[in-house]
């Protein structure tokens, strides 16, 4: 399990991000988003020990980064969006240094560079130099670095970038595969990659975390309620309206409130709820401005956010 407490980073007087919570389980695949600048980069450095935080702490598995740094970092993989490959040096060879620096040896190291090169399907390249491969697979090279030494936690910055549709598809099973045993951070700007990966996802908007939700709690048909009122007050009136649980809310103002997965919303007990949720905004004092069923995906939900940023 990882376990991210408080953990924020500033320069100077620049916070690129806020003190942050989550927890991830073992076999877990977490789809981090946001916009451009919202800290996304940073949190990943930071996970992986390449930056030292301001405040908080990181633990995996019990094995905190600050006092054994070294030791979680040979537990972890970290495909960052510039590739970490030295252009001069042969695929194998760049391989090889890899793996000793994740402290492999002798015949595990060989078999461990056996295994990602068949894994990440680069087997033939071996012996190429790096700058004379293409950008699809400088990429999978890039990957087969970040799975050496099986690690427990696997944080990967756009990893289909560059990738063929059937060269992605591989990809996507490899990672499925690896987060049987591991805990897996994916950050894309690939909305098809979070929705066919992911079982949950953590939303960054300007270095804070403004969402922590399961998938499916952020697809299919959603209530969308504006009101002038807060988001306490929201959650104050929240048991008038059962069934209704709030989702979100991408934009002051604007809240979203999921549905039971498969719920008819036609149905009398819905629309009673639905009509309790108004009647309990009107009598909090608040004005109803917008009430409507509306559908949800990822795509929707990120551009709510890329509004609400450049307001």
């Amino acid at each position: 399990m990882l376990e991210v407490h408080q953990l924020s980073r500033r320069y100077d007087d620049y916070v690129a991000v806020k003190p942050v919570s989550f927890t991830i389980d073992a076999g877990e695949i977490v789809g981090l988003l946001g916009h451009n600048g919202a800290g996304k980069t940073t949190l990943m450095k930071m996970l992986s020990g390449y930056l030292e935080p301001h405040s908080g702490s990181v633990r995996l598995d019990q094995t905190d980064l600050v006092t054994s740094a070294k030791l979680l970092q040979r537990q972890l993989g970290y495909l960052p969006e510039n590739l970490p490959v030295y252009q001069d040096m042969l695929v194998a060879d760049y391989l090889d240094y890899a793996a000793s620096l994740k402290g492999l040896s002798g015949a595990d190291k060989a078999a461990e560079i056996r295994r990602v090169m068949q894994a990440t399907d680069i087997s033939a390249k071996a012996l190429q130099k790096v700058s004379t491969l293409s950008r699809g697979y400088k990429q999978r090279v890039g990957v087969a670095q970040a799975l050496l030494g099986k690690p427990r936690l696997l944080i990967l910055d756009e990893p289909t970038n560059g990738l063929d549709p059937t060269q992605t598809l591989q990809m996507r099973q490899l990672i499925k595969d690896i987060a049987r045993d591991a805990t897996v951070i994916l950050s894309t700007h690939i909305m098809q990659e979070v929705t066919a990966l992911c079982d949950r996802v953590l939303l960054l908007q300007q270095g804070e975390l403004v969402l922590d939700a399961r998938l499916a709690e952020l697809t299919g048909q959603q209530l969308s309620l504006h009101t002038s009122l807060d988001e306490p007050q929201i959650r104050a009136l929240l048991p008038q309206a059962a069934p209704l649980t709030l989702s979100a809310s991408p934009a002051p103002g604007h809240y979203l409130f999921a549905l039971p997965q498969g719920a008819d919303t036609t149905s009398a007990s819905h629309q009673q709820a639905i009509a309790a949720l108004a009647r309990a905004v009107v009598q909090q004092g608040g004005d109803l401005y917008q009430l409507s069923l509306q559908g949800q995906d990822l795509e929707t939900l990120f551009a709510r956010q890329e509004v609400a940023h450049a307001a």
